[in-house]
């Protein structure tokens, strides 16, 4: 499933998904506002994620702190890094941008997780390596957005460790 949706995903026409993009960041800053955030976990899109800089710069523009996830080590739960859009950026172990100077964090009361595919129940599939499952699993857990394109959405069983999203923001209907 997981190779499919993969596909799906960078099958997508880059007009569209700009197009949705841009759908997905008004949804996005309409709830930041709403909820008040003041710090959020925000991530750097892979594979043809929704692509959200133009959201974050607006946010921090408005004075929201913004938090990287960073793999610290494997089999842990992710650490968070603070992030200013424009700053240096290298590549982690794991080939994902980081800032070149980490300034560790505590974790966020906000937090986006991109989703390979998400089902009606707002459970999240990523790709496989578990580090959100094990920061959600940490108390206090964040709340939680996540972010996909709707023809994503996929009927799958969720797993014992699987957590349930508390809003999912899409360009379309099924936020």
């Amino acid at each position: 499933m997981r190779k499919a949706l993969l596909a799906r995903r960078r099958t997508l026409p880059e007009s569209v998904r700009a197009q949705w993009d841009g759908a997905i960041a008004e949804r996005l800053l309409a709830w930041c506002e709403q909820h008040q955030v003041t710090t959020l976990g925000v991530y750097w899109p892979l594979h043809g994620e929704p692509d959200l800089h133009d959201a974050y710069a607006q946010l921090a523009g408005r004075g929201v702190a913004l938090l990287l996830p960073v793999v610290l080590e494997k089999q842990a739960p992710l650490g968070f890094t603070a992030w200013t859009p424009g700053e240096a950026m290298i590549k982690d172990k794991m080939g994902v941008a980081v800032p070149e100077q980490l300034r560790l964090q505590p974790a966020p009361g906000h937090l986006l997780l991109p989703c390979l595919g998400f089902n009606r129940q707002r459970y999240r599939l990523g790709y496989g390596g578990g580090y959100y499952d094990r920061t959600l699993a940490q108390l206090p857990r964040p709340r939680t957005v996540g972010v996909a394109y709707d023809c994503l959405a996929v009927d799958f069983a969720c797993g014992p460790y699987d957590i349930a999203l508390d809003h999912m923001v899409t360009e379309g209907d099924l936020a």
